[in-house]
């Protein structure tokens, strides 16, 4: 799982041109030999993918079983503290190489698809095996990211920072300065890139910490293309009405991305915003439920709204094998059936 404990435990003003905020229009395709890969689709829907759990499929072909044509890879990060060398989940044996999904991830690109690889999350995270509070080169770390363009053309990368790492200030501003240079880099060689960064939130917006990566980024020149808010796992102890939490939060990450981007307007900075919800049951239980009738209700208000990214924690658990369950990692704990909310949600690419 994402998170597991509860966000308590764990902005400067932009003066570049709102060009920087790095809007693109749609129209993603395969790429092709070393060619750059095409922007991501506005707006686009891309669930996570826990690449630990291939025990229902591969990669393509639960891409494929699904609807979801865009999928973010969850995770990379290093084998042990101090490490600058990233693989997937960690392990050596699943380098950053064609041969580590590079199949799959051409076969979903070949359908008109792509995925968004993804640092970091709560394990990496609190174990100090994030590529940034891992590694302290910001030159190795924005060649990690550039390795990503080139071995699997990839047009947007995510970074997952909760818990640890968001309290991490030198390992925030070494993250935010190996953007800015990977971003430099592309453009030097023709390939297109973005960064998104994923954060745990309040329902009322983003809380202070997770708000000065955005400020630190800002101030490194790193463009951050979206800001996805993890709207679940709150811990409250209470009832939470989860549709609700998922409009008034994304409402306060607007009002906190109009100080940062004072140039920038409305329909913009709502471009900027993405939500990330798991559905069914989520880790606290019961009284955070992510219903199939929300479902329904999030897609008609992140169309109105318009939001850039629409996602949930994970295409593994897109069916109704665990009926009452909370935070499981293959199934939602609804009765529902399989591939209903990536079926619901996959009209949102492009909407």
């Amino acid at each position: 799982m994402r998170r597991v404990t509860p966000i308590w435990a764990g902005l400067a003003t932009m003066t570049a041109a709102v060009v920087s905020l790095g809007f693109v229009a749609t129209g993603a395709s395969a790429s092709t030999g070393n060619s750059p890969s095409r922007p991501l689709p506005y707006p686009v829907f891309a669930p996570y993918f826990e690449t630990y759990d291939t025990s229902a499929g591969s990669l393509a072909t639960q891409s494929a079983q699904s609807g979801a044509k865009f999928l973010s890879l969850a995770f990379l990060q290093t084998a042990t503290p101090g490490s600058c060398v990233a693989d997937w989940d960690g392990d050596p044996t699943q380098p950053i190489s064609a041969a580590s999904f590079g199949s799959d991830i051409a076969a979903i690109q070949a359908h008109g698809g792509n995925v968004i690889p993804s640092f970091g999350g709560y394990s990496a995270d609190t174990t100090g095996t994030e590529i940034a509070d891992s590694c302290t080169s910001v030159p190795a770390i924005a060649g990690v990211f550039e390795s990503l363009i080139t071995t699997y053309h990839v047009s947007r990368i995510d970074l997952d920072i909760e818990a640890d790492s968001v309290n991490n200030a030198a390992a925030i501003n070494r993250r935010n300065e190996a953007i800015a240079e990977t971003e430099a880099w592309a453009a030097a060689h023709h390939q297109h890139i973005q960064f998104d960064y994923t954060l745990p939130t309040f329902p009322t917006g983003l809380p202070s910490a997770e708000l000065a990566v955005l400020q630190n980024a800002v101030a490194d020149g790193a463009t951050i293309s979206t800001v996805n808010l993890l709207t679940f796992d709150y811990f409250f102890g209470t009832q939470q009405d989860m549709l609700a939490d998922t409009e008034t939060a994304a409402a306060g990450l607007f009002s906190q991305l109009q100080t940062l981007y004072p140039d920038a307007t409305a329909k913009q900075l709502w471009h900027m915003i993405g939500v990330t919800e798991m559905p069914g049951i989520d880790d606290f239980g019961a009284p955070e439920t992510f219903s199939t009738a929300d479902a329904t209700s999030l897609l008609r208000w992140a169309e109105h709204q318009g939001i850039g990214l629409l996602s949930f924690w994970a295409l593994q658990r897109d069916n109704g094998g665990c009926p009452g369950t909370k935070g499981a990692g293959s199934c939602s704990g609804l009765v529902q059936p399989a591939w209903y909310f990536s079926h619901t949600f996959e009209p949102f690419t492009s909407s």
